[in-house]
């Protein structure tokens, strides 16, 4: 069971910089107030549609096998769906069984559908149980969320029941935003961790240069581009 602290009338469409929901609910690793759990870090909330199903499968195992690589982040992950906790907890070992990775994050068991709804991964007609929901009831319950240390929402994703999500992608996505939290910068298509980065148009190159003294290559007068900082 979980509670929120928005009723399901009071709910509207999530955007990026909003304040991430709180609620509490429980998870494999006891009960848990979102926004206390989250910490002064940052945190991915990721759902699935129903437990021992494939593609969900593969999903829960790699991002087992991520974990370390956020932890180095300073960021925590969290899973989710309306199955109970108990199911979470049976799932758990076969994921480890066929995808290698021990679960060793929480997965929140939200049987009464309220942080699905909450989140608007569900419309609020859907009722307020999981019994009798499959997997295609479930499909929109397939969603990623990263949530900074202010708890606002900096990124979100949705994808379709069949198409395996590439949590690769969150991470480098992580990356992107840190580095942008920290510094007055953007980076570019297809950047990855080291590459080079772009100052934007609101940093003055009077403040680029007191920012930025190793300088930049103008490409054009909107398009700065300089190595990553250290």
């Amino acid at each position: 069971m979980a509670t929120d602290t928005l009723t399901e009338s009071a709910t509207k469409a999530l955007r990026i910089n909003d304040t991430a929901p709180d609620f509490t609910a429980e998870t494999t690793q006891g009960r848990i107030n979102f926004h206390e759990w989250i910490g002064d870090g940052w945190a991915i909330l990721f759902s699935h549609p129903k437990d021992f199903t494939p593609v969900c499968t593969t999903e829960l195992g790699y991002m087992a096998g991520l974990q370390p690589e956020f932890a180095k982040r300073n960021t925590k992950i969290i899973g989710l769906s309306v199955d109970p906790v108990s199911n979470h907890s049976k799932w758990a070992a076969d994921i480890e069984e066929t995808q290698g990775h021990k679960v060793n994050y929480p997965m929140i068991g939200d049987t009464d559908l309220k942080i699905a709804k909450l989140y608007g991964m569900l419309p609020a007609e859907s009722g307020h149980t999981s019994e009798g929901r499959t997997a295609a009831d479930n499909a929109t319950v397939r969603t990623v969320f990263v949530i900074g240390p202010d708890k606002k929402i900096k990124l979100m994703l949705i994808y379709p029941m069949n198409t395996g999500r590439n949590f690769d992608e969150v991470l480098r996505v992580l990356d992107s935003l840190q580095l942008t939290a920290k510094h007055k910068l953007a980076t570019p298509a297809n950047w990855k961790q080291g590459g080079d980065v772009i100052i934007p148009p609101a940093v003055s190159n009077e403040e680029a240069q007191q920012k930025y003294p190793g300088g930049w290559k103008t490409l054009k007068p909107y398009l700065r581009v300089m190595p990553q900082p250290k």
